[in-house]
This record gives C-alpha cells, sequence and structure tokens, in this order.
C-alpha cells in the first residue's frame, strides 16, 4: 500500500493525517510537542501511525510537513547575526522603512528594532539606475573591505541589497560570488534572488527575513529529513508554503521566506478543502490551538491572499494566505491584577508543563482549565488518549484568581472564556471590516483543538448566525499539508502603461516568468503532471502611490488587448473603492505568475443515515449564565447525517470536544459534518 502523510506541529500538539492513495482511507492522530528536541515528534508520530493503522515507513510515498521553525525564529528573535551591504548612500534604509508608526494614534509606540542593527550595515559604491543601466561600478576593495569588517562585527552571513537591482542585478551577483570567495564561510542572500521587486524597503526585508531564519530552517530541515531516511521512508521531504502550496525541503534551505507562514497556511487551505465539500462558499475559519488564535477569510470558495503579513513584527512582503493573529489559544493564562481586574494571554503555557490540567506540572490557570472547571471539557481523553484530564488540578489551578478577584471559582472560569472572546472579538471585527464582508452572510469554521469549543461563543457576539464544525477539526491544518499543490510565486516590475507599445515589453517579461516557473516545477521540483497558471498585474491609476492586484488573462498581452486589461482594471478599483477613473492613465507596476502542480486529494468518507437525536453517552453538568444546567454528551463517531443536536450539549472525539452553547441548534450533513445556526 501507498500512503501520503501530512504533519502540522503546533506549539502543543503535532498533528498527522495518513492518506491512502489506493483506497482512499483517512486515518488522523495527534502526538504532544516535544520543544526541548524540536522535531522528534516526527519520530514519534511515525511509530505511533506505524503501530495504530499499519503505516509502515516504507509505504510512505508522500511525506507534507507544515512548521513554525521559521516564524518562531522571527518573533523569539533567535535568527544569525546578519550583514548588511547596500548602496553607497542608503545604510538608513531599515531605520527609515516607510516613515510609519505602528501605532499612529499613540504617543508611546515605537517601532521595532530591525533584525540587523545599524552597525553591520555597510554601504558599497555602486550605481544601478532605475532603467538598469550601470552609472557606477561595483567597488570591489570597498567590498572586501565592508566584508572584512562585518565579519570581524560577528556576522555569520551577508544580506546584498543594492538600489534598482530589480532591473539589473549584475552587481548582486558579482558581490555575491565575490564574497563566497574571499569570506566562504558565510552565507549570502541577495534582494534580486529572494523577491526582485521594486521598492528597495520591501525588497531589503524580505531578503533579510530569508537570512536570518536560513540557519535554523536548514538545520531542521536536515535533521527531519535525516529522521525519515534513517526510518526507511523513501520519500522526499515537502514544506507547505506561506501561498497554501508546497515546496521540497532541499529547496526550502535557500527559500526560507516563502514557508514562514507555513502552518498558519495549511490550516486554511484545509479549512477552505473542507468547506468546499459541504458546499460553504464564504468562511470565517477559526483556527485555535495550545497557544494562539489564527483568523482568515475564504470568499467564494477562494481563501484570501495578500502581502504585507505580519511575521512577528515585520512585514512579509510575498504572496501569502491572509491569515491574522488574534491571540489567546486553549493554553493562555489567567492572570488578575493588583486591582483584580482578569486578563487571559498572551503568555501560554504551551505544551510544557502545559494547562494544569493535562498533570505535566502546570499550575497556572489557563482557559483550558477554565472550560474543565465549567464541565464542558473532561469528559474524555483528549488528543488520542495523549492527555487525560485532571479536574481537581484545573480546580486548584483557579481558585487562587477567585479569591483574588472575590468571585467563585464557576463564575471565574466563566469569566476568563468571555475574557478569551472578547479578546477574539475585537480582532475578527477589524478583519471584517478591512475586508468589507457582512458577517450575517459567513459560516464561522472553527478547527484546532481548541476552536470547536469556542467557535459558537465567537459567532454569537460578531453576529455570524451560521458555525459549521468539521468532523475531525482537531487535525484541519494536517489535512491541509496533505491536500497541499506543489505551488509558487514569481514577480517581474515592469513600469509601464497600459498601452499598445507596452505590449511587446509585457510579452517578454511573461515569457521569463513562464520559463522560470516552468523550470522551478518541472526541473527543480521534479513535478510531471498538468499544472496550472495564473496571471496578475499590480496597477494603479496616474498619480496613485500604491497598486492592486489583478488578474488578467494571458491570452490579452498575446492579442494586444489593452482594452479588457484597461477594463479589468477598472472593474476591480470600483469594487475595492467604489469608483473608478476612466479618464486618468493606467500603469502595470508589477506582472504576478503562479504556477501551481495538482495533487491528489482524499475523498472525505460519507456517513450513514440517521433521523431524531443521537444516542447521547450520558448527562453533564455545564456552568452556563451563572448557573448548573444540565447538557447531553455525545460521542462524534455515533453522530449519523440526518440528526439534530439540541443545545447545550457536549461533543467528544479523539481529536477535540465540541462545545453547542444554549441557543443553538444543529444538525448533521453527510461528510459528518455538524451545521449549527444561532436561533437567539
Amino acid at each position: 500500500m501507498s500512503w501520503r502523510i501530512g504533519v502540522d506541529i503546533g506549539g502543543t500538539f503535532a498533528d498527522f493525517c495518513a492518506f491512502n492513495l489506493a483506497t482512499s482511507d483517512l486515518q488522523t492522530l495527534k502526538v504532544l510537542t516535544t520543544p526541548d528536541r524540536p522535531g522528534a515528534e516526527i519520530g514519534e508520530g511515525l511509530d505511533l501511525v506505524a503501530r495504530r493503522h499499519g503505516v509502515h515507513p516504507g509505504d510512505i510515498v508522500g511525506f507534507v510537513h507544515g512548521t513554525t521553525v521559521g516564524i518562531n525564529t522571527v518573533i523569539q528573535r533567535r535568527g544569525a547575526r546578519l550583514g548588511l551591504l547596500t548602496t553607497a548612500g542608503f545604510e538608513d534604509v531599515l531605520e527609515l522603512a516607510r516613515l510609519q508608526m505602528p501605532d499612529m494614534y499613540s504617543l508611546f509606540c515605537s517601532r521595532p528594532d530591525p533584525l540587523i542593527p545599524r552597525d553591520r550595515i555597510f554601504g558599497v559604491a555602486e550605481r544601478v539606475l532605475a532603467d538598469g543601466t550601470i552609472e557606477t561600478p561595483l567597488d570591489e576593495a570597498g567590498l572586501a573591505k565592508a566584508v572584512r569588517e562585518a565579519r570581524r562585527r560577528g556576522a555569520d552571513g551577508l544580506v546584498v541589497s543594492f538600489i534598482n537591482a530589480y532591473r539589473n542585478p549584475a552587481h548582486e551577483r558579482a558581490a555575491r560570488e565575490r564574497i563566497r570567495k574571499i569570506a566562504p564561510e558565510l552565507f549570502v542572500f541577495t534582494g534580486s534572488e529572494v523577491w526582485p521587486v521594486v521598492r528597495e524597503f520591501e525588497r531589503t526585508t524580505t531578503a533579510i527575513l530569508n537570512a536570518y531564519v536560513h540557519p535554523r530552517v536548514a538545520g531542521y530541515l536536515d535533521a527531519l529529513e535525516t529522521e525519515l531516511a534513517t526510518r526507511g521512508v523513501p520519500a522526499g521531504a515537502m514544506i507547505t508554503k506561506s501561498n497554501g502550496g508546497m515546496m521540497s525541503a532541499r529547496l526550502g534551505r535557500s527559500d526560507c521566506v516563502g514557508m514562514l507562514l507555513s502552518g498558519t497556511a495549511s490550516g486554511v487551505m484545509g479549512a477552505a478543502y473542507v468547506a468546499a465539500l459541504a458546499g460553504e462558499r464564504n468562511v470565517l475559519t477559526l483556527d485555535i490551538g495550545g497557544t494562539s488564535a489564527d483568523v482568515a477569510l475564504i470568499i467564494e470558495g477562494e481563501p484570501q491572499f495578500g502581502s504585507g503579513e505580519k511575521v512577528g513584527d515585520f512585514p512579509l512582503n510575498i504572496p501569502s494566505v491572509s491569515v491574522t493573529s488574534i491571540g489567546d489559544g486553549g493554553g493562555s493564562i489567567a492572570t488578575a491584577d493588583s486591582f483584580g481586574m482578569l486578563k487571559v494571554g498572551p503568555e501560554s503555557a504551551g505544551s510544557t508543563p502545559g494547562p494544569a490540567c493535562y498533570g505535566r506540572g502546570g499550575d497556572r490557570a489557563t482557559l483550558t482549565d477554565a472550560l474543565v472547571v465549567t464541565g464542558y471539557l473532561g469528559h474524555a481523553p483528549l488528543a488520542y488518549n495523549a492527555i487525560r484530564i485532571d479536574a481537581a488540578a484545573a480546580h486548584r489551578a483557579i481558585e487562587p484568581l477567585a479569591a483574588a478577584i472575590g468571585r467563585p471559582t464557576e463564575t471565574t472560569a466563566e469569566a476568563i472564556v468571555d475574557i478569551a472572546v472578547s479578546n477574539m472579538f475585537v480582532e475578527v471585527n477589524k478583519l471584517i471590516a478591512r475586508f468589507g464582508v457582512d458577517p450575517r452572510e459567513l459560516t464561522l469554521l472553527p478547527f484546532g483543538g481548541a476552536g470547536p469549543m469556542l467557535g459558537c461563543l465567537l459567532a454569537r457576539e460578531i453576529g455570524v448566525g451560521k458555525v459549521m464544525i468539521p468532523r475531525r477539526p482537531g487535525v484541519v491544518s494536517a489535512l491541509g499539508a496533505l491536500i497541499a499543490d506543489v505551488k509558487c510565486d514569481f514577480i517581474a516590475t515592469v513600469f509601464t502603461p497600459v498601452s499598445m507599445a507596452a505590449m511587446p515589453r509585457l510579452a517578454e517579461a511573461l515569457a521569463r516568468l513562464r520559463a522560470d516557473a516552468e523550470t522551478w516545477l518541472y526541473r527543480q521540483q521534479g513535478y510531471s503532471g498538468d499544472a496550472t497558471v495564473t496571471l496578475s498585474a499590480d496597477m494603479r491609476y496616474a498619480g496613485q502611490s500604491f497598486e492592486i492586484d489583478v488578474a488578467i488573462a494571458e491570452r490579452w498581452i498575446a492579442a494586444g488587448d489593452v482594452a479588457s486589461i484597461r477594463q479589468a482594471f477598472d472593474r476591480r478599483h470600483k469594487e475595492i473603492y467604489d469608483f473608478s477613473d476612466d479618464a486618468s492613465e493606467v500603469s502595470i507596476v508589477n506582472l504576478r505568475l503562479v504556477i501551481a502542480g495538482r495533487t491528489a486529494k482524499p475523498a472525505l468518507p460519507e456517513v450513514a443515515d440517521g433521523t431524531g437525536l443521537p444516542p447521547a453517552a450520558g448527562e453533564i453538568d455545564v456552568w452556563t449564565a451563572g448557573r448548573w444546567a444540565k447538557a447531553p454528551l455525545f460521542r462524534r463517531d455515533d453522530l449519523r447525517r440526518g440528526h439534530e443536536l439540541p443545545s447545550p450539549a457536549v461533543i467528544v472525539q479523539e481529536d477535540t470536544t465540541s462545545i453547542v452553547p444554549k441557543g443553538f441548534s444543529g444538525s448533521i450533513d453527510r461528510l459528518g459534518n455538524i451545521h449549527l445556526r444561532w436561533q437567539g
């Protein structure tokens, strides 16, 4: 038998999905992460999937992995010591940035310290003009002096980012080759090879992020491939990317920036897949794990993409799935300040020591402990029997907080849940306003270990009337890795008006992009199937400072169809800003091309038919609205198509627990998904 494995490693659990290519059988499991031994959970998970489901290493023909190594390196600022070489006179590019503050309304905010301090930034005499012609040759003696000084100041690697190198990278390439000869111990990345886009700040910071995480990412991928080879797995490791696709681990060592949002993007792609199978096209995803909660929008069946997503304190200027982190996860720690005010997060208990109820040494109250105290959690083992809930420990953790604020333990626990939901509400409202969507037209899709526990509560607050809980919500991110296509983005800055005279230049740029894309997919990735190619352009009216991404057709460029290109931009501009300017000249700044090689997708199994209420596994007491109430306890495997769910109710399964609060009614579809509606 041949299996493909999808893996997502979060802050608390590593999730596994195993897909049998012959039978379409899909198996799932979770193991605890090992923060002190990154990557060790991979081996533990492979051992477990072999014992439980007969997936032997030699049968694994595909292995796709979503990782948080890169983003954690940036957040924790544990990356490489870098030096930056710029064109002389542009040494302050990181400090100048965009002359913007994180919060324009705060008198106390400050910009984060750059990843490369000013004393490791060196100017080198050279100059390429905006049209690509060389005005000042590269000063190789000055370059060598800068490299020596960077090495003396402790640099592990160098980033070379010269002005206008997006147009002509000759000087950056020459500098890279010279550095490799005079300082072979230093690794080198150039702005034009990482992301060759106009605007030197965005190009430079993208290259810096790539270099900053390179040593840790490369070391992690080396260990991963060694682990797989040692266990006899024939498949080469693939890594999910920020754009929702995947690439080989071999290329991931150099394209580190492309995988910074690897794990979060996988979750959105997995959610989009299960939503599409269930017929849901406009979806707000809610991924709550042990350490954080993330939300994203799926509009008309398509995940929303963008650039400028935040990685720690820094913008990621490459195409990525638009995911917004909204804070609290199941392990978020609750505290009371000196005024008796409860707060939840941002500190998390993680997997070690974890929430108090996990019995792994944690003794501080968390959101998970609050759910135990209120009676919703703890009626079955968690994470495929990896965790057995210690309810007494949860009570002991929350009792000091209850005493500090002068409230009963259960009331304090309910307040912790309410505060966590309130924290999410604020950030989700911002996201919905930014995209201009009506929450009443959305379906909330909660997943992750804690998403189905809090999804209905958040939906009620933000006015989303429908909630869909997937059949295996705890492993949706791993499923997203499993279904990922082999995918990459390419960009070329063209700076040209939309006119007949510009068509040959656009055709030439498009041909280069297509050639680069096909080389990447077929030669570097070894892909042999059919591919899809999509084209878009960053466009703007004359006088505007920023562009919008507009889908265009290749045939328009080939046929010189200026009118169709112009109409596509006008239409998109009106959709976003509610006006278009027919009299203004339109310019194309960048051409963008995305190539994707399709992979096999699992057909999720259907469930049998049922009517009325499902059989209850028991009755439990839950604390809701300040009092105890009775609620039925159901097992997820007992739910059938057509079954109805009352409220309040609790549904337990191997990978998570789902909560149906009072005021919701539910039903089960053919794939075993739970569909809930807010009745008010």
